[in-house]
């Protein structure tokens, strides 16, 4: 049986290299840094490419990071991968631990998350399943 939380985080993005403008798009790569709040309390690291369309409200995201820290009073590390597009305004996002990522006391953990922005500020929803 799945196991809910919901809790806030602070987000930074670091931009690692020059936007490049191609045909159609322009690419970038940010670097990732969050603090988790919450029943997860924990920090990560990763990685974002992303690419803007030429076309209003299209683009596209994928990123990969590694969450160190507690989570519902167990402690380890695991990787989340996104992937997100935005289709003229509509957003499509999916979050999941990369199977197998989980180290410690997570070992076994599998979950989904998602990320909503209220008024600037960052609230996760995380659905997931440990190992008794």
């Amino acid at each position: 049986m799945a196991t809910q939380i919901n809790g806030a985080f602070d987000v930074t993005l670091t931009p690692l290299a020059q936007s490049e403008k191609t045909a159609g798009a322009s690419l970038g790569r940010m670097g990732i840094s969050k603090q988790f709040h919450g029943d997860l309390s924990a920090t990560s690291k990763g990685e974002m490419l992303s690419a803007m369309t030429d076309t209003a409200g299209s683009a596209g995201y994928v990123a990969i990071e590694q969450v160190t820290g507690s989570l519902v009073g167990r402690n380890g590390s695991f990787v989340l991968q996104h992937s997100g597009s935005m289709a003229r305004g509509v957003a499509s996002l999916r979050v999941t631990v990369v199977p197998d990522s989980a180290t410690d006391e997570l070992v076994g953990l599998t979950g989904e998350m998602a990320i909503n922005i209220v008024d600037g500020k960052h609230f996760y929803e995380f659905s997931f399943t440990l190992p008794a």
